[in-house]
């Protein structure tokens, strides 16, 4: 098999990405960290949590909607509820999963958390694009997102993070 290398363009447009990304999650975390003491992930947690309705998800859609293994999410929501920020509880359809559940706590420490975390977003993301250029980095990473978890012609590769486990023995879901 040949390898296809990347052209000069796509190496440097390859090499923006992975610094951009990287400095932008690393500016979010340490912002987050100053007026939460929480990482992006825990706060995208309660986020989500707080979108969806009774602000409930079962772990699993949660882990989808994070792209993140259950076993990550299960480690975080675990941290979480022993901050009184969520709680756990059994899923009422089925058995063997359970709920995320964002308390009062957790949605006062996300209300106060979001104004900073969106200043901080905007400031060193947004505010540098022009508005065509956040229509093409949108679309940029829907295309790139379809592609990996399958866009409707091909079903989802089973490989995905949340379908992943740990361990084979691994029960928490």
């Amino acid at each position: 098999m040949t390898t296809r290398w990347l052209t000069p363009e796509e190496q440097r447009a390859w090499r923006a990405y992975v610094a951009g990304y990287l400095l932008l999650e690393d500016a979010i975390d340490r912002q987050l960290q100053q007026e939460a003491g929480m990482p992006h992930l825990y706060y995208s947690i309660l986020a989500n949590l707080s979108e969806s309705p009774e602000r409930r998800l079962r772990m699993t859609e949660l882990a989808e909607r994070l792209k993140i293994t259950r076993s990550r999410l299960t480690y975080a929501v675990t941290r979480l509820e022993k901050d009184g920020l969520l709680r756990r509880e059994d899923c009422r359809w089925d058995r063997r999963g359970s709920v995320a559940v964002l308390t009062e706590e957790g949605m006062t420490v996300l209300e106060n958390t979001a104004p900073g975390h969106v200043d901080t977003v905007r400031a060193f993301l947004f505010d540098r694009l022009t508005p065509e250029q956040v229509g093409q980095l949108e679309e940029i990473f829907t295309q790139v997102t379809r592609g990996l978890q399958g866009d409707g012609e091909e079903s989802a590769p089973e490989d995905l993070p949340w379908r992943r486990r740990s361990s084979p023995c691994s029960g928490s879901e």
